[in-house]
């Protein structure tokens, strides 16, 4: 098959990163201005479109003949970009992507870092000087004096920097497909390409938004806002209340107490060291100006296209380490729950559309909050349509117990499925059942399984809130043993993971784990391979000062750097990308039996389906139907109907 790599560089007045390619393609002002090519290995032309030039007709036939393979460096841009420029359709299954194979081989996302990840020498480098050129030619202009007053720079505006934003263009296209080329070494799971496929279609396809909700979410919580603040001043007497200076200043003259900090955690003890009603008062101010209730509210008008549908929310293998997918624009993976009853949340909706916030107030004490939990009822299908929502319950619970063979918890998910309750009857041996919701042993039996699971100790269960529960730093340990001593067949499996990564690491050799799962060194890759046959990469694996490392992207930082890894964490990969291709497998059945994917969040996927059609009995079934490659995986989905998104 030919290839065609591609690198295109555009105009839109609309901002990409705030709001995403779909509805940047879809600004009037934009376009394609230069177009870097090179079929196969031929040298790399560009075609100057801003000053005249047109495609070649082979290059137009290419674009849309399924016998040639289009290659970019993050596809989907290029692809929707000439969907836009060309007014036809760009078909996933004719393009790949290489930020995609980079990714699922461990590495960076930016084609500049793969370049530096990989070493290329400068020839075949992305050029650094590429981002001022953007600014100059791709982005909107401030119109001043010196510059007529023009609000964009066109090619004879800098004749010399054109050449170079030409220049930029061709290295583009010599990079992407020098990276191909050394990736194309180490492939990749073959069905990975056909899932990349089917997101692509997913997010062409996106989802319906109800703007008029969101309009009316932004305009009351500015109102709500401007006077929280003008109460603050009032109060307080400062100019700036929202200002940590001078509010803990404020304070410590205020209640005679010395202020260190006024993040979160501090904010409870601060209440009770000053016990003092104005303090209290303008804490609960503060607290409620910090609520940012309406930025995804902002987001979402930002990014919604022509037809009110939001295109682009997650981004393919978007976590190295495991595959999953990332969120973008709207951030689907942090919303915040809607706890309210449904009637109530129905109330809410309708005052919010009306635009009619002193009923609303009256009915709803904490504005900012009620404005929150409305954020997922934006989110809506089209006409004729309802949602069905369907998640995977407790899906890393399930397969830790299943990679690990914890027979006890598998007869747990294979049963009542009650895992909390189940697992304090089985650290402090307590007879079957004996444990219910609102006793204090599930209490300490939920704790723990949400801070154990991998390698987790006193620390963990502390990040997960264990003190705030009602637990004491005296019975976390025992918690901590307890939970060990009750699932030796993980923490065996924690360890059997550790002891087969530093062989393979220390002397090159393969090793086993189960359901066919393993590590081997492929040049300067540790891949591990999962049981459904995809595997995941750890670039230049070594054993330094007695730790695992390898090179990756720092989550904190988002830098390129060395990590440190161990049994334990090496195991929630392991679990969070089998999940992963749970879902996987899921969202592909789906889509084959006519159950339209418009989004999916972390394991809950969300179907656009004709009023009438199936039922959510139906498409929880087809979601939890066994797996092929995870025999004796106990696999359980809820489902639930729904006019607009929302937590059954």
């Amino acid at each position: 098959m030919r290839t065609l790599s591609i690198d295109i560089e555009t105009y839109s007045s609309v901002d990409l990163k705030k709001s995403g390619v779909y509805r940047y393609a879809e600004s009037e002002d934009f376009e394609v201005m230069l177009f870097g090519y090179a079929f196969d290995n031929d040298p790399v032309r560009v075609v100057d479109l801003a000053c005249g030039e047109k495609l070649p007709q082979d290059v137009q036939e290419a674009l849309h003949d399924p016998s040639v393979l289009k290659t970019a460096f993050n596809a989907n841009f290029e692809r929707t970009c000439l969907g836009a420029y060309t007014g036809s359709y760009m078909e996933p299954e004719q393009w790949s992507c290489t930020a995609v194979m980079a990714r699922e081989l461990g590495l960076p996302s930016t084609l500049e870092a793969v370049g530096q990840a990989l070493g290329l020498p400068e020839e075949k480098a992305k050029l650094k000087t590429g981002k001022a050129l953007i600014y100059f030619f791709s982005m909107p202009c401030k119109p001043t004096k010196a510059n007529g007053n023009r609000a964009r720079n066109f090619p004879e505006h800098d004749p010399e920097r054109w050449r170079l934003y030409k220049e930029y263009n061709v290295n583009d296209v010599v990079a992407e497909r020098e990276i191909r080329r050394i990736l194309s070494k180490f492939p990749i799971y073959e069905k990975e390409q056909t899932l990349w496929e089917r997101d692509q279609i997913i997010n062409d396809r996106g989802v319906k938004v109800d703007l008029e909700l969101a309009k009316r979410a932004v305009e009351i919580d500015a109102v709500v806002k401007s006077r929280l603040l003008e109460d603050a001043i009032a109060l307080t007497g400062l100019d700036n209340p929202k200002s940590t200076a001078q509010l803990k200043a404020w304070i410590e003259d205020t209640a005679g107490i010395e202020v260190e900090s006024l993040n979160k955690k501090s904010i409870p003890g601060l209440r009770k060291d000053a016990d003092h009603e104005t303090v209290n008062k303008m804490l609960d101010i503060r607290a409620s100006l910090a609520k940012t209730s309406t930025a995804k509210y902002e987001a979402m008008l930002r990014t919604a296209c022509r037809d009110d549908r939001i295109r682009g929310l997650t981004m393919f293998y978007g976590a190295s380490r495991t595959g999953r997918w990332a969120g973008r624009m709207v951030q689907m993976q942090n919303l915040p729950q809607n706890k309210m009853p449904d009637a109530e949340l129905d109330i809410a909706r309708q005052l919010v559309r009306l635009g009619d916030l002193a009923t609303f107030e009256m009915c709803f004490d904490d504005v900012a909050g009620t404005l929150s939990q409305l954020i997922r009822t934006a989110f809506v299908p089209r006409k004729g349509c309802r949602f069905i929502v369907s998640d995977f319950s407790a899906i890393e619970a399930r397969v830790l117990a299943w990679l690990s063979s914890e027979r006890w918890r598998l007869n747990v998910f294979n049963t009542h499925g009650k895992i909390y309750e189940a697992s304090a009857e089985q650290m402090f041996h307590l007879p079957p059942g004996s444990v219910k919701k609102g006793d204090p042993m599930r209490q300490k039996g939920k704790i723990a399984e949400l801070a154990l699971g991998y390698g987790g100790s006193v620390g963990a269960m502390k990040s997960m809130g264990a003190l705030d529960m009602g637990l004491t730093e005296d019975e976390l340990k025992p918690i901590v043993d307890s939970w060990r001593a009750a699932n030796r067949a993980i923490t065996k499996f924690w360890w059997d993971t550790d002891a087969a990564a530093r062989k393979t690491i220390e002397y090159r050799a393969p090793t086993t784990l189960p359901y066919g799962m393993g590590f081997y060194r492929q040049g300067p890759l540790m891949r591990l391979r999962l049981p459904n046959g995809r595997t995941l990469s750890y670039v230049k694996p070594a054993i330094v000062d007695d730790s695992i490392t390898y090179d990756g992207n720092i989550q904190t930082t988002g830098a390129w750097g060395r990590i440190e890894s161990y049994g334990p964490k090496l195991v929630e990969n392991i679990v969070q990308a089998v999940a992963r291709d749970c879902l996987a497998e899921a969202i592909l059945r789906l889509e084959k039996n006519g159950f339209p994917v418009v989004f999916h969040v972390h394991d809950e996927v969300i179907c656009e389906v004709p009023e009438g059609v199936s039922s959510a009995k139906e498409l929880g079934e087809l979601m939890a139907e066994p797996i092929e490659w995870a025999p004796g995986l106990p696999l359980r989905a809820d489902a639930y109907e729904c006019e607009y998104y929302r937590k059954d």
